[in-house]
């Protein structure tokens, strides 16, 4: 568990883009390779699904990737390339780059934190504007924080999961922002 300024948290997800700069075809895909879903009626894109590291990739016709699954950059990396070597053994006629210098990019990260608190999200939600707190719909308060831009999912037991950032130094600072918004509205454990 990585921990900055005090901040103790768990990267959960990351959801990375690539693109290959090919036309793949999509149906021979699915029919050559075993972990390969492809229903076009209902998603235009195919899901790869690895194993080692586990990960599903979503693979569109013209070379676009979304990777998803993955803890750290260095996942990313293998996933790709490996998906880069599933797809030189199925369609061996596509002019595909060097697997290890496919360039990615983070589209989001998913991270979740113990603030070691209780929360009063009723006297939360009714203070501050930048807070949605329904119980019948979501046990969690949803805060929008602005600075990083973050989406914090606050539950009752101080326990929360951030979403939307795209590098980890943004996790911190986004817990930091909610620590700081809530003082007010907590009881220590």
């Amino acid at each position: 568990m990585p921990e900055k300024d005090g901040i103790k948290y768990n990267v959960e997800n990351i959801v990375a883009s690539a693109s290959l700069d090919v036309d793949i075809d999509l149906f021979s895909l699915a029919l050559t390779v075993d972990n390969v879903e492809y229903e076009p009626e209902q998603f235009p894109g195919a899901i790869l699904k690895i194993d080692e590291p586990k990960s599903s990739l979503l693979v569109f016709k013209n070379g676009k990737l979304i990777c998803t699954g993955n803890k750290d950059e260095k996942q990313i990396r293998e996933a790709i390339r490996r998906t880069v070597e599933i797809l030189k053994e199925a369609q061996p006629h596509l002019k595909l780059p060097d697997p290890d210098k496919v360039p990615f990019r983070i589209e989001n990260i998913v991270a979740s934190a113990s603030l070691d608190v209780t929360v009063d999200l009723y006297s939360l939600a009714a203070t501050l504007d930048n807070v949605e707190y329904e119980p019948e719909q979501f046990p969690g308060a949803i805060i929008r924080v602005k600075n990083p831009k973050a989406t914090v999912l606050l539950f009752k037991n101080g326990e929360l999961i951030c979403a939307g950032v795209r590098k980890e130094d943004e996790i911190v600072e986004a817990i930091k922002a909610v620590r700081d918004l809530i003082q007010d509205f907590v009881q220590r454990r």
